[in-house]
């Protein structure tokens, strides 16, 4: 007897791809918040993500968002022996203070959509 491609659908897999993509689409602002915290690294940023939000990143992925973030004036890379640390600028640190000012705009924005 064969599966239609409704009944493999479910709703674990359904909520695992929308959380997934929320993060993805988020990514520059949570690492911006985090940076408020402490320096990353690419590594610590990977690690991070997966630990909080268990989304395993590409370093592909990870570079090609910090490499954006610095083009931005947003974060800026330190050398520290053979790793890159990563800090918020001045821009970056007003930056992140505003989104944090505004999450409850955010949240409001978000249940609009959906």
């Amino acid at each position: 007897m064969q599966k239609t491609v409704l009944s493999e659908i479910s709703e674990t897999a359904v909520l695992k791809d929308i959380h997934e993509r929320i993060v993805k689409n988020f990514l520059d602002l949570v690492v911006l918040l985090e940076l408020r915290k402490k320096t990353l690294s690419g590594y610590d940023i990977i690690a991070f993500v997966h630990k909080k939000f268990d989304i395993l990143l590409s370093s592909g992925t990870v570079y090609s968002l910090v490499y954006s973030l610095e083009r931005d004036g947003l974060i800026k890379a330190t050398s520290n022996r053979r790793r890159r640390d990563y800090v918020l600028t001045e821009k970056g640190k007003e930056t992140a203070k505003i989104i944090v000012s505004v999450l409850d705009k955010i949240k409001v924005l978000i249940n609009t959509v959906f």
